[in-house]
């Protein structure tokens, strides 16, 4: 039976999926093989041959490199495995990684810092950007500052702003922490991503983005540093890491952006959930319905009707922007959106200006969100 909301209004329905399907998909890229194009591996799966860090902690085991401390000889200050071969400024690191807790209490604490400084070449230490991870359910994805100022600087599921005068603002939502942490596999390996494009910092845990800042903190921020691998204090633990690789991009971020996500747009996708007014939206009209994208052109395919059209996007902004016109009514909606490996969500207004952030409610009706997933053969 389809849902109440799509029969009281056939017409409405399908001119709206029609339009809004068609240019609002905009995810990765489509070919596999592609999306390791120009990465380059900063780990032999042998040896430890271009970091550094304390041996008594640091090895290779099982083709990954493995952190460990005991109840023997317990780790009384943060220590890092630091990459030897450069400073990345730009760039996208990507790698998978496992962490469990060697003790009673559940305790277990990793990250990797990025653009980052070594503050205590002795004793490998490390301070700035860290991609954080844990044994427990509230830290992994989150962008925490390590031995700087600003500690937390988004929490999970969060898009937030960091002014000029250093101060945060939630901008935006990626999701509830508690069904992020859903898609994050315990004591297994767990995918990792982090991209860094001039002030615009991403982590994506498993496929789904966890934190998306914008740091315009020039007194704080960093453009440029090491990467390193953490071992925390306290209890005994075990982190391991493996498949670490990077691209570095180049400084012109703000062009490369438009041309990493318009090369992320060409598949095939279907939504997987839509709200309006605050609530879910359910029914054939909302499951069944694909969108195919080559270039900057669309078509959807959805119960009986068929449209075509073009969109353009805009990166730079944030959140990202997105105007749609479909090849069928001439009509151009407004829309911000966000991508992830294989999922996409984004939220546009059926009249009127643009939407602010990913939410809908009763006040404002014409907001329409909606969420992608990739369609795989």
């Amino acid at each position: 039976m389809k849902n109440s909301k799509y029969s009281r209004s056939a017409a409405w329905a399908t001119a709206v999926w029609s339009i809004a399907l068609g240019g609002l998909v905009l995810v990765r890229a489509a070919l596999a093989a592609d999306s390791e194009a120009g990465f380059q591996p900063m780990f032999n799966g042998k040896d430890l041959a271009g970091w550094i860090g304390n041996p008594k902690l640091w090895s290779v085991q099982d083709g990954a490199i493995m952190g460990r401390t005991t109840a023997e000889d317990p780790l009384k200050i943060n220590t890092f495995l630091i990459w030897t071969n450069g400073e990345p400024g730009d760039f996208e690191l990507r790698c998978e990684f496992k962490i469990m807790a060697n003790n009673n209490q559940g305790f277990a604490n990793s990250g990797i810092q990025y653009r980052s400084k070594v503050l205590d070449p002795k004793n490998w230490v490390v301070g700035g950007y860290q991609a954080d991870m844990e044994a427990g359910a509230n830290y992994t994805g989150i962008l925490y500052e390590e031995r700087m100022t600003r500690g937390i600087m988004a929490t999970r599921g969060e898009k937030v702003l960091w002014n000029q005068n250093c101060e945060k603002t939630v901008t935006g939502s990626l999701g509830k922490s508690e069904e992020l942490q859903a898609a994050i596999k315990k004591e297994a390996w767990n995918d990792y991503v982090i991209i860094a494009k001039g002030n615009h910092l991403q982590h994506f845990i498993n496929g789904k983005q966890t934190v998306d800042v914008i740091d315009e903190c020039e007194s704080k921020r960093a453009m440029k540093g090491v990467i390193a691998l953490q071992l925390h204090q306290g209890q005994p633990m075990t982190v391991q890491f493996k498949n670490v690789r990077l691209k570095q991009t180049s400084s012109e971020h703000a062009a490369n952006d438009n041309g990493d996500d318009l090369r992320q747009i060409q598949g095939t996708w279907q939504v997987s959930g839509a709200q309006q007014n605050g609530e879910s939206l359910n029914g054939e009209n909302v499951t069944n319905t694909i969108v195919i994208v080559t270039g900057n052109s669309y078509r959807t395919l959805g119960g009986n009707q068929v449209d075509r059209g073009t969109f353009a996007i805009d990166p730079a902004k944030s959140p990202k922007q997105m105007d749609i016109k479909s090849g069928t009514s001439g009509e151009v909606l407004l829309a911000i959106y966000e991508v992830g490996p294989d999922h996409m969500r984004v939220c546009y207004a059926l009249q009127g200006d643009r939407p602010a952030g990913f939410t809908t409610s009763t006040a404002d009706p014409q907001i329409l969100l909606l969420d992608y997933k990739r369609k795989k053969d």
